[in-house]
């Protein structure tokens, strides 16, 4: 099978074929390379995580690459297709026709139709996609293949694929879709899913015509409700509101028409939706849906209803496992470090259906079983197999059902069985990152993907032998060619080391953590002693690749620039292994090669060749450098110093010679000799052949090219990849150069490449160097292998594997451990290591070892450098301490004791940037926060004309505000000017019509006036009424407004409201001028007090009164200009000053205290001062502090005075006493002024308090009448937005009726076009039907001449028809789906089968005796005939019937549209008429007093019948009707006072009634009273309380008696109970010394588990136990076959005595 598709793949394409240039796999070779050597694909693996699907019951197939797999279940052998353009792209397998189809992923592509097993191509399907096709789903039965196409068409195609005919197309732009499927009982259905929604797609077919209809599917929302469709483009009724308005379409209200209208939704109206992520049909023809949130749906095709299934409540005890069951899960799931699974609602990824229910599995990894029975289903788990699982297939015969996991693994379970699940397949997880052939090269080979699974493969057929996952993330690798050991680079810098000497079961032996760069790429010499190992940074380690010296790291080079590529070559005759390293030079467009050599000797004597840091000395590696002249991807060295590269700047291989003599000293540049062009594109490498004889050039296109390395000829090439996948990652050749191994970038494939076709010679020369190779290194070889084998397996760190860890530690190096750098001649190094030494890297270990070696060599230096230090450090401090006590002319200032002025200077200038850096940043954000003040201070200050402000009251808390205004714009007042020039026009207009309309009339003229005189006389009254509003007593122009009742067009609307705003204006204004009044007399009222306060505080110093003085002023709120400014005093934190403020303000300040001393020093003032208090002349307000001093004899005695003594002390009394009278009569006088002055402060302020409050009643009212013409604006604007919005909506209405006119038109077209076919197939028809009866006529006149009974039997055998079925379909009871829709396509592919049924009945051995053989097989052909044309006639009526059925759906849509277009046309109606009563009903503003009307409901009454009369005819009706109302309430009080009399007499009648009856129920009672036993004792019974008291004695003793007999049972239960309790008290201690005995036996019993458990019986026990459980079975077994023949015997004896005694009755 292989080879044919080989073949194939081969063959030349078909004629009238376009070629295709684009696939660089079909470019020729040369004529003379073709013949040499040919490549052929040996093997393939890999999973691409495609489609999977069966195409046979025993095979399986999916895309991988560029191939497709065949997998056979049964042997687990794979088969290839190989796609000859590239990689596949969309797959799907029909397994009833055994077809498959592809596309490839070229431009333009193509899908290609395979048939199985053959593996020929039947046709290709060319549509007009452009770059690809992401789903192709074959139906169950019919050649249809559905196919949809990605960006930029998204076309839905259905093919016809035997006949290469497109049916139908559909474009549906921007949909991505997930899934596509076939409804198996009806081909005309496709169910069509994306990750939000789900559509069924109608395949409508009018004979050779064929249809896609849509039907999108209303999914439930994300909390699993199904909400009904809302049509929001035509509402379901028309609900009109008076004020309101009609009720209008969201999108009429959004304003849209056009499409959006008609689709558009709110976002509050749009509620997510489920996700559905799988789905399958049924055999009903329902589609089962599951959901990202857990729901499973059951969608019916037909109608598109959707119902969200249940699951079936479960029985108590069912409830109680399955919440253990559940907990357990989750348990052993945590401890796994997993995910919680919810096993109530999981989310599903796959479904696949049966006769016995459904299957479905996902995320979760379990297979679950449903049992759906209505709206509920009962939910079975199957098998856990712990992985997401992505696809469920069942196979054709539905006995196998395949798991496909997204991590490659596809496992086999058999429902029938319900057994475990068996693993079919273990592809990898993840794209291959490398692979190489073990030792020898010709057995196996080792994989390694990139997210570290190690593969071991044989080479023969691809078999997987065995599989080891790291578990760590790859990025490169080898295999050793001196032992069976394979090294693996990682992303972390480390290098783990396998033992796959064991081929069944690889191990990791060892692990070396080079550094923290990434291993880049790893080689092996040819002699397996050195392994070098690229990392990033140019870091290029030597470790000796031997196990017996475990790995050991050599060394390690640093080239200073980029490390582009690495090759490795043997030199077996001078024992030495040249490195070949390409680098990238960053200044010119060049490349560099340097090129060194490892001698043996660096593993025998290594400290020689490396220095203390482990870097290899430069003497020691004979470094070489060459320049090339052009940028080179890769290169290669060959014997005699030639290097073939290859080019980045243009596509060809160069080679180059290197001279020896031009060594590292003045290198120049080398010149390719020979430039070889290559048929590749994009970047690529080079790979040479063990023996150097071949070249292998690979590129991103895929292609692998091979080269003679002599010649530079093509040799072969082979497209085993392509660029849709990223091309070729890896090629290597195996040791014998049989093989070649080819790894894929990014489409998951492994290729393994043998030769076709190859010449002899070149065969030879690979086996004798493989041959060679193998005697140099087969001693060695099995010496290491010993050696590997023998060390112990590597412990794995969970810590040190996990994905996160890396990272994190990496970040937090820098900040635990300190960096080394090392310098070197060559370049710097710098290593971060880990202070642990877990995570020590091997050159962090080399470091951190130098760097000890270096702290023990110095520790004596470095103590008497402390020592020195320290001394030092005393002596300053005591310098510093001598310092403070000197004086300060003599101390040093505190820098001059650093020592170290540098790093004080670099402390300081590291400051000033510190500084500099954060006043940067505090200006930019005070440069904001002033932008941002501007901004405000702008939009909200500066534009206002009349800034907002407040008057508040002196003694209330009551607040008037202004009205902010900003000025009017030139617009505007264009605007109003222009309004008010056009309301002047229509105001003289009308003037003009009503001049014109006056007559002579003298009566007309007498009514006229007496209107207006009574229009006058109301006028005052009335037209505020009318207008609506107060505005023309508050300062607004009401006459220059439309009257209410005019406002019919929208320019009047829109100029009332242009002049309602400007009369708002024009109130603010006139009331912001009152305010300004008050405003100003305010400020004026601040200034009297302030002046008065002068006068109260002076006298109150003159009183010498401690009295705080109320001192009014002006807040924040009523100068709001203050606040912009800010003031020294709202300033908290100290102002920073520059230095020159600095030295301004010290200058002020001395001048200030200069001229204070100035003052004081002044020889007049102090005189005065002295002298006479500092005045000249004293004031009458000096009057209270005057003092008369006492004469100076007033410390004498009194007796001792003298006369004039006396004399001078009376009039000394006297002047007191008067000046003592003057002083009361001043401070009265002053009291006095200062009641008088609060009393005036007190008035005044109260009555502007009054003022206040009188603004404040104004400014509400003002506020009303704002509130009044605003109401009018809003009506105003309502009624523009509302007659908008039906202008919007009868727009959007013409377009749906346009747009539905001419789908009117196409569906009548199509009509006529159905009809007229139909007419002429129903005349083929009918003239098929004539046929077929003529030919029955026929058979009759043909046969005339047989006997009429051999003419009886030719009859009924031409009457005869086999039973046959419609279609060949595989021979399976367990199909679901049966034998699928019974279509026309049906009866015309049944024809063929039913000519092979005939064949039977057309042998000889049914033909009737005595017929001619010529006669029979004329009958043959004749019946034949006849059968073909039944047939026909039941094809083409069928035909007949799907072309009529087409024909009445689309007359039934046409009836659709007519009636769609009649409720447009009655929509348009209402729209006008709604449109004319909006401008004849118009919203009227009426002023009404308060009380005046009351309504009894907060909703608007409806006034359409409502008419206006004159107040006075209301006032007269409701005096006349208050009149009429007192007579009736004087006659009513009447009939009550009557009524009350009349009430009171029935009353007593009934009371007397009631008596009667009382009295002659009580003899009734006497009459028939009974009497019992009791009662005659009563009567008869003299004494009757002592016979009473003699029973009640009685009764007393008896109840002593019987309390004695209880006393008694009491005494003797008591007894039994302490016998009771004796008995327990022995059972207690009984079960006492049982239990000592029990736990004796447990532990004899754990010590017989131990011992067991220890001897390792289990699985012998379990055999035993096996064992035994299949005697007891058998034995069962044989007990139900003896008691099944002992009732056979017994029946038989019954029998045979039975019939004894019938055939004996004697005996």
């Amino acid at each position: 099978m292989e080879a044919a598709g080989e073949a194939r793949s081969a063959a030349p394409a078909p004629a009238g074929e376009e070629p295709r240039g684009e696939a660089p796999g079909d470019r020729c070779c040369s004529s003379s390379s073709a013949e040499e050597a040919a490549l052929e694909v040996s093997w393939v693996q890999g999973f691409s995580k495609k489609n999977f699907g069966f195409i046979n019951n025993q095979t399986a197939c999916y895309p991988c690459g560029n191939y497709i797999l065949f997998l056979n279940i049964e042997t687990k052998k794979t088969t290839m297709l190989q796609c000859q353009t590239g990689q596949v792209g969309a797959f799907a397998a029909n397994r009833n026709s055994q077809v498959l189809a592809f596309s490839d992923r070229k431009l333009n592509p193509v899908i290609y139709i395979y048939t199985f097993p053959e593996l020929n191509k039947l046709t290709e399907l060319k549509g007009n996609a452009q770059l690809d096709y992401t789903l192709l789903a074959f139906s169950f039965t019919g050649p249809y293949v559905a196919s949809y196409s990605s960006i930029p068409e998204f076309v839905l195609s259905v093919w016809n694929w035997q006949e290469n005919i497109l049916l139908c197309s559909e474009t549906q732009l921007g949909v991505t879709a997930t899934s596509l499927t076939f409804n198996p009982m009806n081909w005309q259905q496709l169910c069509f899913v994306n990750e939000s929604s789900l559509t069924i797609w109608h395949i409508e077919r009018n004979n050779d015509e064929h249809h896609l209809k849509q039907n999108p599917v209303k999914l439930p929302d994300g909390q699993g409700s199904v909400s009904p469709r809302k049509d929001l483009f035509f509402p379901v009724s028309h609900s009109e509101d008076p004020y309101h308005g009609p009720d209008l379409p969201v999108s009429a209200i959004a304003g849209l028409v056009g499409d959006e209208a008609e689709t558009f939704m709110p976002r509050n109206y749009i509620k997510p939706s489920v996700h559905p992520t799988a789905h399958c049909w049924t055999a009903t023809s329902e589609i089962y849906v599951g959901c990202k949130e857990g729901y499973v749906l059951a969608i019916d095709a037909e109608t598109c209803s959707v119902s969200v299934l249940q699951q079936k409540p479960l029985p108590e005890y069912m409830r109680k496992i399955s919440d253990v069951v559940s907990y357990v899960r989750r348990e052993v799931q945590k401890k796994k470090g997993g995910k919680p699974k919810d096993l109530q609602k999981p989310v599903l990824f796959a479904m696949a259906f049966c006769n016995e229910g459904l299957y479905a599995a996902g995320s979760e990894g379990i297979l679950f079983f449903y049992h759906i029975k209505g709206l509920q289903y009962e939910m079975k788990i199957c098998a856990d197999i712990l992985q997401p699982i992505s696809s469920l297939i069942f196979s054709p015969d539905y006995t196998i059902l395949l798991l496909v996991t997204d991590q490659g693994t596809v496992y086999t379970y058999k429902p029938a069985h319900s057994g475990e699940v068996v693993k079919l397949l273990d592809a990898c997880s993840s794209c291959f990152l490398a692979a190489d052939f073990l030792t020898p090269g010709n057995k196996y080979c080792v994989s390694v993907t990139i997210s570290g699974e190690v593969q071991v493969w044989l080479l023969e057929d691809g078999t997987c032998l065995s599989k080891l996952n790291i578990d760590i993330e790859a990025t490169s690798m080898a295999c050793c060619p001196s032992s069976n050991s394979v090294a693996i680079g990682t992303k972390r810098g480390q290098i783990y080391f396998l033992d796959v000497t064991k081929v069944e079961a690889p191990r990791v032996v060892h692990r070396i953590f080079l550094s923290k760069f990434p291993v880049l790429s790893l080689h092996y010499d040819q002699s397996g002693q050195f392994l070098i190992a690229r990392a990033t940074e140019g870091h290029i380690f030597i470790l000796d690749a031997r196990p017996s010296k475990l790995f050991q790291v050599l060394g390690y080079v640093v080239l200073a620039d980029e490390v582009l590529d690495l090759s490795v070559a043997s030199n077996f005759k001078n024992d030495l292994a040249e490195v070949v390293v390409l680098l990238k030079v960053a200044e010119v467009q060049r490349a560099r090669l340097e090129i060194f050599c490892l001698s043996s000797a660096l593993t025998t004597d290594n400290d020689k060749y490396v220095n203390a840091q482990g870097m290899l000395n430069a003497s020691a590696i004979k470094k070489e450098q060459y320049d090339l002249d052009y940028p080179l991807s890769s290169a290669v060295r060959l014997k005699d110093n030639i290097v073939y590269g290859y080019c980045t700047c243009a596509p060809f291989i160069c080679k180059y010679h290197l001279s020896e003599e031009k060594k590292l000293e003045d290198p120049s540049v080398f010149l390719s000799e020979k430039r070889t062009p290559s048929n590749q594109f994009g970047s690529g490498f080079l790979c040479l052949s063990p023996n150097s004889r071949w070249l292998a050039s690979a590129a991103k296109d895929g292609v692998l090219f091979i080269y003679h390395t002599s010649t530079m000829d093509i040799l072969a090439q082979k497209h085993s990849h392509s660029y849709q996948g990223g091309g070729i990652r890896s090629v290597v050749f195996s040791l014998d150069g049989k093989f070649i191994l080819v790894n894929g970038k990014n489409d998951g494939a492994l290729v393994c490449l043998k030769w076709k076709k190859i010449k002899k010679i070149e065969v030879k020369e690979a086996a004798f160097h493989w041959q060679s190779l193998l005697a140099i290194l087969n001693k060695s070889t099995s010496n290491e292998n010993i050696v590997l084998k023998s060390m112990a397996e590597w412990q794995f760190d969970p810590e040190s594997t996990s994905e996160s860890l890396p990272e994190e530690k990496f970040k937090e190096t820098p900040l635990k451990s300190s960096n080394v750098e090392v310098t070197e001649e060559d370049g710097n190094i710098t290593s971060l290591y880990s202070a642990s030494t877990n995570d020590m890297t091997w050159i962090g270990q080399k470091i951190k070892k130098v760097i000890r070696e270096e702290t023990q060599r110095f520790a004596n230096q470095k103590k008497e450098l402390q020592m020195g230090i320290k001394k030092l450090r005393k002596t300053i401090q005591k310098m510093m301490l001598e310092n403070e006590q000197v004086p300060d002319i003599e101390k040093l200032e505190q820098h001059e004791f650093n020592l170290d002025i540098e790093e004080q200077e670099r402390a300081q200038a590291e400051a000033e940037q510190e500084v500099a850096r954060a006043r940067k940043e505090i200006e930019i954000e005070n440069l904001a926060n002033r932008y941002l003040q501007d901004v405000i201070k702008r939009e909200c200050w500066d534009a206002m004309c009349v800034k907002g402000r407040a008057v508040k009251c002196f003694h209330m808390a009551c607040e008037v505000k202004n009205y902010p205004l900003k000025g009017h714009s030139e617009e505007e007042l264009e605007t109003l000017e222009k309004v008010l020039r056009l309301k002047k026009i229509e105001t003289a207009d009308l003037k003009v019509h009503k001049k014109n309309l006056e007559t002579d009339s003298e009566t007309v003229l007498s009514k006229e006036e007496g209107e207006k005189a009574e229009e006058a006389m109301a006028d005052g009254s009335a037209s505020d009424c009318l207008t609506g509003s107060l505005s023309s007593q508050y300062g607004g122009d009401t006459s220059i407004l439309y009257h209410q009742w005019d406002l019919h067009t929208r320019e009047q609307k829109v100029n009332q409201i242009v002049l309602l705003k400007d009369i708002i204006y024009k109130v603010k204004t006139a009331f912001n001028k009152e305010f300004d009044i008050v405003a100003q007399q305010k400020e004026q009222e601040i200034a009297r007090v302030k002046e008065r306060n002068l006068r109260i505080r002076e006298i109150l110093a003159q009183l010498d009164l401690q009295v705080e003085v109320w001192e009014p002023a002006l807040t924040d709120d009523e100068i709001p200009e203050q606040a912009l400014t800010v003031q020294d005093s709202e300033i908290k934190v100290e102002k920073y000053l520059t230095q020159q403020e600095r030295e301004k303000a010290e200058m002020l300040a001395k001048l200030e205290m200069e001229r204070h001393l100035a003052a004081m020093d002044n020889e007049r003032l102090r005189a005065l001062n002295d002298m006479m208090g500092g005045v000249l002349e004293v004031k009458k307000e000096d009057i209270l502090k005057m003092d008369i001093p006492p004469p100076p004899f007033i410390s004498k005695p009194e007796h001792v005075w003298s006369e004039e003594e006396k004399k001078i002390f009376r009039e000394h009394e006297k002047k007191v006493k008067q000046l003592n009278e003057e002083k009361e009569n001043y401070r009265r006088a002053l009291e006095n002024e200062l009641k008088k002055l609060e009393a005036s402060i007190q008035e005044t302020t109260q009555n502007f308090d009054e003022t206040v409050c009188k603004l404040s009643e104004r400014k509400v009212k003002i506020e009303m009448v704002i509130y009044q013409e605003e109401l009018k604006i809003v009506n105003l604007i309502y009624a523009l937005l509302l007659d908008e919005e039906l202008d919007t909506r009868e727009v959007g209405l013409h377009n749906f009726l346009m747009k539905k006119e001419k789908e009117k038109v196409k569906t009548a077209r199509t009509i006529q076009t159905a009809k007229n076919k139909i007419e002429a197939y129903i005349d083929t028809y009918e003239n098929a039907i004539v046929e077929e009866k003529n030919l029955e006529c026929g058979f009759t006149k043909e046969f005339a001449d047989v006997p009429a009974n051999l003419f009886d039997e030719l009859f009924q055998l031409y009457k005869h028809r086999p039973k046959t079925p419609m279609t060949e379909i595989l021979p399976d009871t367990a199909n679901p789906y049966g034998d699928g829709s019974c279509s026309a396509e049906d009866y015309k592919d049944a024809l063929p089968l039913l000519m092979k049924a005939m064949d039977e009945l057309d042998s000889p051995e049914h033909m009737p005796n005595g017929l001619d053989l010529s006669m029979w097989e004329h009958f043959c052909v004749a019946r034949r005939s006849k059968m073909e044309s039944e047939e026909l006639v039941k094809w083409m009526a069928l035909t007949l019937a799907e072309m009529q059925a087409f024909l009445q759906r689309r007359m039934d849509g046409n009836e659709k549209i007519k009636s769609e277009i009649e409720d447009i046309f009655q929509e348009l109606t209402w729209l006008q008429e709604e449109k004319m009563k909006l401008q004849l009903n118009l919203t009227v503003q009426f002023l009404l007093k308060q009380g005046q009307v009351e309504l009894e409901s907060t909703e608007i009454p409806d006034y359409s019948d409502a008419i206006l009369i004159n107040k006075s005819v209301i006032e007269e009706l409701n005096c006349s009707i208050m009149a009429q109302g007192q007579k009736k309430i004087a006659s009513m009080v009447e009939c009550k006072e009557f009524s009350k009399g009349i009430f009171q007499l029935e009353w007593e009648h009934k009371k007397m009634r009631m008596q009667i009856d009382d009295l002659k129920q009580k003899a009734r009672d006497i009459v028939t009273l009974p009497i019992s036993k009791d009662r005659q004792l009563f009567l008869t019974v003299l004494n009757y309380d002592s016979r009473i008291a003699h029973h009640i004695s009685v009764m007393e003793q008896t109840l002593g008696i019987m309390d004695k007999l209880h006393k008694k049972n009491v005494k003797n239960h008591q007894k039994r109970i302490k016998e009771l309790e004796k008995c327990i008290s022995l059972k207690e201690q009984a079960n006492y010394e049982l239990s000592l005995e029990l736990k004796e036996m447990l532990v004899s019993v754990s010590e017989r588990r131990h011992i067991f458990e220890a001897a390792d019986t289990r699985h012998v026990s379990e055999k035993i136990a096996k064992q035994r459980y299949r005697e007891i079975l058998k034995q069962k077994h044989l007990r139900g076959l003896v008691k099944e023949q002992e009732e056979q015997f017994e029946i038989l004896q019954a029998e045979v005595e039975r019939l004894r005694s019938r055939t004996f009755p004697i005996l």
